[in-house]
């Protein structure tokens, strides 16, 4: 577990804690650790149009992809409005087991949050979907972590 860090850390509690479909980039030159994951919800027959290519969307299924990111304040060159939130890490402290744990819960709390949201734009008349991170909210539960196992950033 020691050469990839805080990476195994991520990836084995979201296995385990987390039940959207979930991908994790390692952007080994920029100190990035990427985690996409997938909303799938059934198309109540409304047309969607993809806003990367204004393409027409499944009519079965829409798919909605969201993302965070872990970045190292002093290398990584990243534009933080892409994702749905950003985290800042120190890179020989890395991250906390504590801080992981506290974080899958709070994504999945999110991603659940999104996915009905989603379920309501589709039976909407509202133009655009976004998701939505609460930082406020995170921020708050985080205060209250006590931090003791630290994993540092992945090597190569």
């Amino acid at each position: 577990m020691s050469k990839y860090g805080f990476l195994d850390v991520l990836d084995k509690a979201l296995a385990k804690d987390f039940t959207y479909d979930y991908e994790i980039n390692w952007d080994k030159k920029n100190h990035v650790v990427e985690i996409f994951y997938l909303l799938d919800v059934e198309n109540p027959g409304v047309a969607v149009t993809d806003t990367e290519d204004d393409t027409q969307a499944s009519s079965e299924n829409i798919s909605f992809e969201d993302a965070v990111v872990f970045y190292n304040p002093e290398k990584s060159k990243i534009a933080v409005e892409e994702y749905l939130a950003s985290f800042p890490y120190e890179p020989k402290k890395g991250l906390s087991q504590e801080f992981v744990t506290y974080f899958v819960a709070f994504l999945q709390e999110t991603a659940d949050n999104e996915l009905d949201a989603l379920t309501d734009f589709l039976s909407s008349d509202a133009a655009e979907f976004a998701g939505t991170f609460d930082l406020e909210s995170f921020e708050k539960g985080r205060a209250s972590l006590v931090e003791k196992t630290f994993f540092a950033y992945p090597r190569y």
